[in-house]
């Protein structure tokens, strides 16, 4: 049986217990991470974005800087009240809770969806609505992110599991801009035909 998708429960405690687990804010590893995920998207601006998983807002806070609108959610209601607090000066973001892919914002025009770290908590169902619901909003020339650790984990999915059971479900519409392997973490950058 394949195992389900990491419920909300899971990723409240983790941020109730921490205020930022992963050390997001502090960790030269994610910011060196995080200069490599700007980078990819420095070819152009995107108009309306969506981040899946913002937890406490540390990418959000330098995605913000190459979106005009960015719509950011997280599925921990302590995790987004974080990264609200952190952002509450960038008019260009919005926030909800939201327990993507259940749970899809609309984002009218969405011409980038940033998967960073979080693909590998889905379930195999749940990656597979995942690809339909980008592939429903994703506008032409529209750009997938996906960033993910690459080490050995407990989640459902491996990073590689993960990113390839998307790639199965949007290879029909998405050309392959991007495919680096870092230490410790892989890079990919789709756009919508």
């Amino acid at each position: 049986m394949a195992e389900p998708s990491l419920p909300a429960a899971y990723f409240e405690g983790i941020f109730a217990g921490d205020a930022d687990p992963w050390d997001l804010a502090s960790s030269p590893y994610e910011a060196a991470k995080f200069d490599r995920t700007l980078a990819a998207l420095s070819a152009r601006r995107a108009a309306f974005a969506l981040e899946v998983g913002c937890a406490g807002g540390v990418l959000t806070e330098r995605l913000s800087a190459v979106c005009d609108h960015l719509v950011a959610i997280d599925i921990s209601p302590t995790a987004l009240a974080r990264a609200r607090q952190r952002l509450s000066g960038r008019p260009n973001v919005r926030f909800e809770v939201a327990a993507f892919p259940r749970d899809c914002p609309v984002v009218p025009g969405l011409d980038l969806v940033v998967l960073s770290e979080v693909a590998y908590y889905w379930s195999d169902a749940d990656l597979d609505l995942a690809a339909r619901r980008i592939a429903e909003t994703l506008v032409g020339g529209g750009r997938v992110l996906l960033v993910h650790w690459t080490g050995e984990t407990d989640y459902p999915q491996t990073a590689d599991d993960a990113v390839g059971r998307l790639w199965l479900g949007l290879s029909a519409v998405m050309n392959v801009d991007l495919a680096e392997r870092h230490p410790n973490y892989r890079l990919d950058l789709w756009s919508r035909r």
